[in-house]
């Protein structure tokens, strides 16, 4: 079992990190290395280099557990974070609390289960894109859906989850 001391970060994370386009000829989507699942800075890293002219976003499935939406841009990323709870567990939870100026949830580790998990961050990070935030947050809300049903509701929502289902075939998902 991980403890707040051990972070999930010390041992392998299973899930998968996509880098999702919008091109003026529609969705592309590319998968990010596994480190993405780590750490924040390096999933920021990685979709800034991608350099592309149409919007840009992450979205990483970290365990099954919860997921993470990183929408770089030059003023700071947009962040949303599935399950804040996520923070007492993993490294990269917590650093998108960190991030967000919120403070890691003062639970005991052992009660994380017994807790119904809360989103943190913006809940708006696609709205511009076709997924408004009263829909994010029913995608978010439905507890009963593992964190890759949920990114497969808003690759749906979105249009993009054929190409997003061409890249998990791929990486064997």
């Amino acid at each position: 079992m991980v403890t707040a001391e051990t972070h999930a970060s010390d041992s392998e994370i299973e899930g998968y990190a996509v880098a999702v386009v919008r091109e003026d000829s529609g969705w592309a989507v590319s998968a990010l290395d596994a480190s993405a699942l780590d750490s924040l800075e390096d999933a920021e890293s990685q979709l800034l280099e991608l350099r592309a002219a149409g919007a840009v976003f992450g979205l990483l499935d970290v365990d099954d557990e919860f997921f993470v939406v990183v929408r770089p841009s030059p003023s700071g990323s947009q962040l949303l974070l599935s399950d804040a709870t996520a923070a007492i567990d993993y490294d990269i939870a917590e650093d998108v609390l960190d991030r967000l100026n919120v403070d890691v949830p003062d639970l005991d580790p052992d009660d994380v289960d017994s807790v119904d998990p809360w989103e943190e961050g913006d809940l708006a990070v696609l709205a511009d894109l076709g997924l408004p935030d009263g829909v994010m947050s029913i995608i978010v809300g439905d507890t009963d859906l593992y964190a890759d049903e949920q990114l497969g509701m808003i690759a749906a929502r979105l249009g993009f989850a054929d190409e997003l289902t061409r890249v998990l075939d791929d990486l064997g998902h």
